[in-house]
């Protein structure tokens, strides 16, 4: 299943279309050719957009392979220290739970935090999940 590149927070219509430029269109896509320090800098010259922006959206994409996050709760793990899977698949559920609570009532970024439970099935399916993104 495709994602809209624009699911992604900080991906209005103006880097969309840079993107699109780029060939990137789908969070899928993005994923897939920026999961390397090549290709980003690959979409960085197609596009014209910083590569540390691209390697935020890059990462905000890998979390957007567990099921249950997208674009509010990726920025809420983001927030609260947890920006991969690789690194949220090493994450205690309870602290991290406290964590995103912590957070969002600093910073306001959903109606909602995940549930313990939730939390705990983001990081059994990081657990289960091939790390992508390399640095």
């Amino acid at each position: 299943m495709s994602h809209s590149i624009t699911k992604i927070e900080g991906i209005g219509p103006v880097n969309k279309e840079k993107l699109s430029a780029a060939g990137i269109v789908t969070v899928e896509k993005l994923l897939e050719k920026g999961a390397s320090k090549s290709g980003r800098k690959e979409i960085s010259a197609a596009s014209g957009i910083d590569e540390k922006i691209i390697l935020n959206w890059v990462n905000m994409a890998d979390l957007f392979r567990i099921k249950g996050i997208a674009s509010q709760f990726a920025e809420l793990l983001k927030a609260a220290g947890v920006d991969t899977v690789k690194e949220l698949r090493n994450r205690n559920a309870e602290n991290l739970h406290q964590a995103l609570v912590a957070t969002n009532e600093a910073k306001n970024l959903t109606n909602a935090v995940p549930a313990l439970s939730r939390v705990t099935d983001f990081i059994e399916q990081a657990k289960n999940l091939d790390p992508v993104v390399t640095h």
